[in-house]
C-alpha cells in the first residue's frame, strides 16, 4: 500500500480548469487500477492532494437543487461569479478568495475502504486546526462539514465538504472559510441549509487576516497523522 502523497499547491486557479485537472489524476489511478485487475499485477497507485484558492463560483452536486442559487445568470455576471453543476456529493456551495479549497484524490485502498470514516477524516482534520486557535469546532448529526455552536442559536458552517469517489478513488473535498466573504453566501441557500448560517475563521478570531500558509501547514500536518501518510513536495 503506498501511503506517500504527492502534494501541490496550485495557488490561485480558474474552478473548471482545476475540476478537468482533477478528473486527468482521478483517472490516471483508476485505469491503473483497472490494468492491475486486468493483467493481475501489483503496480503502486499514486495519491494526489491539492491546494486551490478560486475565483469566485458557485458549485451545485449531482443531487443538489438548483432552487438554492438564488440569482439569476445575469446577476452572476454582474458580481463576477461563475456557476457549474458537478459531480460530487451534497447541494450548492460557494468557493472564492480567503477561502482554502483542499481535494485530496487517494486511492482509498492505500487506506482505508471507508467512505464514511474519510469523511470523518476530513472533518477531523478542520477541527483539530482549529483547536490550535482556542476555537472548539464539532459535527452536526447528520451533516456534514464542520460547525460552531452546535445546540446553541448561533450554530454555524466554517468549512464545507463534498466528494466522489468510485473504485475508492476519491476527488473534490472541503472547502475552509479562513478569510472569506461571507457576503456571498448570501446569493444561496448553503447545502440546502436555510436555519444555519455560516462563518469564516478571521472573524471568529476578530482580526482582518489570518495567515493562510500557517494554515496550511497545520492542515497538512494533521491530514498526515490521521491518514498515517507522508507528503512528497
Amino acid at each position: 500500500m503506498n501511503k506517500k502523497i504527492n502534494f501541490q499547491d496550485l495557488g490561485n486557479k480558474d474552478y473548471k480548469a482545476t475540476w478537468d485537472y482533477q478528473e486527468e489524476l482521478f483517472k490516471q489511478i483508476v485505469d491503473l487500477k483497472i490494468q492491475n485487475r486486468r493483467e493481475e499485477t501489483q503496480l503502486e497507485t499514486p495519491n494526489y492532494f491539492l491546494f486551490v484558492e478560486h475565483l469566485h463560483v458557485y458549485t451545485l452536486g449531482k443531487s443538489g437543487d438548483l432552487s438554492n442559487l438564488l440569482l439569476s445568470p445575469k446577476q452572476l455576471e454582474e458580481k463576477g461569479a461563475t456557476f457549474y453543476k458537478i459531480n460530487r456529493g451534497g447541494d450548492i456551495t460557494y468557493h472564492g478568495p480567503g477561502q482554502i479549497v483542499g481535494y485530496p484524490i487517494l486511492d482509498l485502498e492505500n487506506f482505508f475502504t471507508d467512505i464514511h470514516k474519510y469523511l470523518r477524516f476530513l472533518e477531523e482534520v478542520i477541527i483539530l486546526t482549529l483547536a490550535e486557535y482556542n476555537i472548539t469546532a464539532t459535527r452536526s448529526e447528520g451533516e456534514t462539514g464542520v460547525w460552531l455552536g452546535v445546540g446553541t442559536p448561533f450554530v454555524r458552517k466554517i468549512c464545507a465538504l463534498g466528494v466522489r469517489a468510485s473504485r475508492w478513488v476519491t476527488m473534490h473535498g472541503f472547502a475552509f472559510n479562513v478569510n472569506a466573504n461571507l457576503g456571498y453566501f448570501d446569493n444561496i441557500i448553503p447545502c440546502g441549509i436555510k436555519d444555519k448560517a455560516v462563518t469564516s475563521l478571521n472573524v471568529e478570531l476578530g482580526v482582518e487576516k489570518v495567515d493562510e500558509k500557517e494554515i496550511k501547514e497545520k492542515i497538512l500536518k494533521h491530514f498526515s497523522q490521521l491518514f498515517k501518510s507522508e507528503f512528497i513536495y
